[in-house]
């Protein structure tokens, strides 16, 4: 589990929503030919950056599509494809694809196979940062009435759930949206009393009972040691 304080960043500011450039910038690099870029969702910016600071994979850049992208998943794969195409025109030899199937379907597999780049494995980022070993297991075994927030759905539930789906003006869809939910499962990538507090009440908000569950980031760090070759 990673303390609060080792993902505070110093000079780097992240919307959780519409980041589309972190680390080092491409534009101040004359040769991106042996950088690597990370393309991913938005919703994985914060733990992406993590990891790379706190192994020293500084040879990592990022992109990010937004997070509300998962409002209309059909619209994922060509947007990994237009930002796969854009990278490589400006000089990576190496794009690495730092998103779960996220509701496409197998297309963003597709896209990917045909794009000749890798993703990180999984039907969604619960499943790589439970393991997604340990989390079709738990699957298996009945888990399937759990709603699952992660550090990022923990943080955001107000605009993305709350507001998003539109609980705000019609709370009275509340029984038919979580009526076959029995509790909150909050994933957990750090240790912030904060975040698990958000969760709590976001679980007590929709009626369910709540479990917490620290994974760290699971999956996430293997791939991304892949990405850097390590």
């Amino acid at each position: 589990m990673i303390p609060r304080d080792e993902m505070d960043f110093e000079s780097t500011t992240i919307s959780d929503d519409t980041l589309t450039e972190t680390g080092l910038a491409a534009a101040r690099v004359a040769d991106l030919s042996g950088r690597v870029l990370l393309l991913a969702c938005g919703a994985l910016a914060r733990e992406i950056l993590a990891l790379t600071r706190l192994n020293g994979w500084s040879h990592l850049d990022l992109a990010c599509l937004p997070a509300k992208l998962h409002n209309e998943p059909k619209k994922i794969p060509e947007a990994v494809r237009a930002k796969v195409r854009d990278a490589r025109a400006r000089g990576y030899a190496k794009v690495c694809v730092v998103y779960a199937d996220c509701g496409t379907g197998g297309l963003l597999d597709k896209v990917c196979a045909e794009e000749g780049v890798e993703r990180i494995a999984g039907p969604h980022c619960y499943s790589f940062f439970d393991g997604n070993e340990a989390f079709a297991d738990r699957s298996e075994a009945g888990e399937i009435t759990a709603f699952y927030l992660t550090d990022f759905l923990a943080r955001q539930f107000d605009t993305l759930i709350w507001e998003g789906l539109g609980l705000a003006r019609h709370p009275e869809l509340l029984p038919m949206m979580f009526g076959n939910y029995e509790k909150v499962i909050y994933l957990a990538q750090t240790d912030d009393p904060a975040l698990q507090a958000k969760a709590r009440a976001a679980a007590d908000r929709l009626g369910l009972a709540f479990e917490m569950r620290r994974t760290g980031y699971g999956d996430l760090t293997g791939f991304l040691a892949g990405a850097a070759g390590v």
